[in-house]
């Protein structure tokens, strides 16, 4: 290695440390991460400022194999079969229709109009028909990470959704396959190659191979994650390991066209995708290995993504931008017949019908990992194929995420927490469920200046004299619960089983923003996971007299006090809504000396405070204090 490769591998260190900033600034004008870094990559390229000259990008090839590796990595640890298994029948047909009808259409369309793209246009038939089976290939290609961060940010569940998530990673793993299939074709075609039994024979040798050592190349991944080494040590281990596939594939290639007469070409991305599938199933290390895969994946794709857009030329790019819009159409029409078949063929609700394909359109990471193999394969076109596939999938980029969350809107699967609405001046409470305790409850918050209101179902409803209303249900569901004003709750307790209270939990977080939801728990498990995803502080009977008889042991006095016990003292949540207070410390305020600030809760995190915290708007700030004291700070703060 000379002084011009380290100079050069500095070099583009820097440009991608500037491609992440400048791909950040991107975001905010609501462009993905993406194309921030490829248009980094082709400012610094050739086209404009040459830092990145185009003759020295083979010298940075290896980086683009680690980071093939790792994109591999990614997308088989995604495949978690028990997390499909109840979408399995849906997941078969929609990737069926979505794979076979996109791939066969895609390609037909393009091969009878390949006279209209430029670089395809003087090439013999059976050329042609290669290339557009590449296209069609990649028109099939799916982004897993960018599904995954759509269904995270809208907290989606649901049957639409986990077919979604299923049909996108199986796919990415089918599409290895039939990429390195058409591959292959491809090879042989243009170097004259004939297409009998003994190509056949060689390519099913080849893909045996390669399931084989992805495999053994699971097996091996389990090892360092067994040992108790630093994460940054084990991550370098599976970088290394990724990019030894590569260099072993290369090895073969060349030893095996020596002494055999013929190229055996193994598929590295084939090989990572099982290794990585069969350490996600098939061991005890899924999670640390997809831990390792998160932490490692965001560096790799600002290197891959900028190294993209350095081999790109800017002139081409625009030469082909009309050809990349006609070819970004006829891919949206294949997902969308494709979409039709798969919820036909598996019956599924008739309302995904004619949004079954909006899932399937962003792609990123394999879909330009594919297109990059070709590239360097077949330079002659390669390129001005990558450019086009770039213009297309930087468009599929901006259309697709909001698609996806549309769709998910429309089947009504997002969790997103409904705007909290503002403070209305009255603490209102609202209780599910009618016993002794909620009564009890009910009137404790009526004496503390709260006003309670009980829900209960119509066979459970008696006549109460208590001075709070109690208002019979036919049944929990939203359209009841419309006309009862519960938007200006400020917290909601459910006291029912743990099915109805996750029912109207979810009703509450979702449909009307309820800031403060309280239920108490029955022992079904199913249910805990669900409670915490919703943010419900959940009360559970068999631990709590416990926890409270272990409280009082340690600190009789804080507890007396919290529980109310101690009649001179009371504990308050108080939020923050007084705009001379945002920006001051605890140490300025002129509280009284009988008043402790226990914490403060800012977006849903616990500050444990002292003088120099510093108050915002909308913090919740916890008192212990005399009544008359902590009533005082209250309005001081709230008005």
């Amino acid at each position: 290695m000379d002084l011009n490769f380290f100079v050069l591998l500095i070099g583009f260190t820097i440009v991608s440390i500037a491609g992440y900033q400048i791909a950040k600034a991107f975001q905010k004008i609501k462009f993905p991460l993406i194309t921030g870094l490829i248009v980094t990559g082709i400012i610094a390229g050739s086209s404009v400022l040459k830092f990145i000259p185009h003759e020295s990008l083979p010298k940075l090839r290896f980086l683009n194999d680690i980071a093939l590796s790792i994109i591999a990595f990614s997308a088989g640890s995604e495949l978690y079969l028990k997390e499909l298994r109840s979408r399995l029948k849906s997941i078969k047909w929609m990737t069926i229709g979505q794979l076979v009808i996109t791939f066969f259409l895609s390609t037909g369309v393009i091969y009878f109009t390949a006279s209209h793209i430029s670089f395809m246009s003087n090439l013999t038939p059976d050329v042609k028909i290669a290339i557009a089976m590449l296209f069609g290939t990649i028109f099939v290609a799916r982004s897993p990470s960018s599904a995954i961060a759509v269904i995270n940010e809208m907290r989606a569940n649901g049957p639409f959704t986990k077919t979604a998530m299923g049909v996108t990673v199986v796919k990415d793993v089918l599409v290895i396959i039939l990429f390195a299939v058409c591959f292959a074709v491809t090879k042989a075609i243009i170097h004259k190659e004939p297409l009998g039994l003994l190509f056949l024979f060689f390519l099913f040798i080849e893909l045996t191979f390669s399931f084989a050592l992805g495999v053994l190349l699971g097996r091996i991944i389990q090892i360092p994650l067994t040992l108790k080494l630093n994460k940054h040590i084990k991550s370098v281990i599976i970088l290394l390991l990724g990019y030894s596939i590569y260099l072993f594939a290369l090895v073969v290639k060349v030893y095996s066209h020596q002494y055999l007469l013929h190229e055996i070409t193994l598929e590295p991305l084939l090989i990572c995708i099982i290794g990585s599938f069969v350490v996600t199933n098939y061991s005890k290390n899924r999670v640390e290995f997809t831990g390792l895969l998160e932490g490692i994946s965001p560096t790799i794709y600002i290197i891959f993504f900028t190294l993209t857009g350095a081999a790109l030329s800017f002139h081409t790019l625009i030469g082909v931008f009309w050809v990349a819009i006609a070819l970004f159409g006829l891919r949206i029409i294949t997902l969308i017949i494709g979409g039709v078949f798969g919820v036909v063929a598996s019956k599924d609700n008739k309302k995904f019908t004619f949004i079954a394909w909006m899932p399937y359109v962003t792609q990123a990471g394999v879909a330009l990992g594919l297109t990059t193999l070709i590239a360097n394969e077949f330079p002659s076109w390669g390129y001005e194929f990558e450019t086009i596939i770039i213009a297309i999938i930087v468009l599929n980029q901006l259309i697709g995420p909001p698609l996806f969350k549309l769709a998910i809107n429309i089947v009504g699967e997002s969790r997103l927490k409904n705007k909290t609405p503002d403070f209305d001046g009255v603490k209102d409470a609202i209780i599910f469920g009618l016993e002794n305790q909620s009564i009890a409850l009910a009137v404790a918050l009526k004496q503390h200046g709260w006003i309670p209101r009980i829900f209960c179902k119509t066979e459970d409803f008696i006549e109460s004299n208590e001075n709070f209303d109690i208002i019979p249900l036919t049944e929990f569901s939203l359209p009841n619960f419309k006309n009862l004003n519960i938007e200006k709750a400020d917290v909601v307790v459910c006291l029912l089983s743990d099915s109805e209270n996750y029912k109207i939990s979810e009703i509450m977080y979702k449909d009307f923003g309820i800031k403060d939801i309280i239920a108490r728990f029955n022992g079904s498990r199913v249910f805990l996971n669900k409670f915490n995803s919703l943010g419900v502080r959940i009360i559970d009977p068999s631990l709590a007299m416990v926890n409270l008889l272990d409280h009082f042991v340690r600190s009789p006095n804080a507890t007396s006090i919290l529980l109310g016990i101690d009649n001179s003292q009371d504990t308050i949540d108080v939020e923050i809504r007084n705009k001379d207070i945002h920006g001051l410390t605890l140490r300025d305020l002129r509280f009284p000396t009988d008043i402790i600030v226990l914490s403060v809760m800012r977006k849903g995190r616990i500050i444990i405070s002292h003088g120099f915290t510093r108050l915002r708007l909308g913090d919740v700030v916890t008192l212990v204090g005399s009544k008359e004291s902590v009533n005082n700070v209250r309005f001081k703060l709230e008005s």
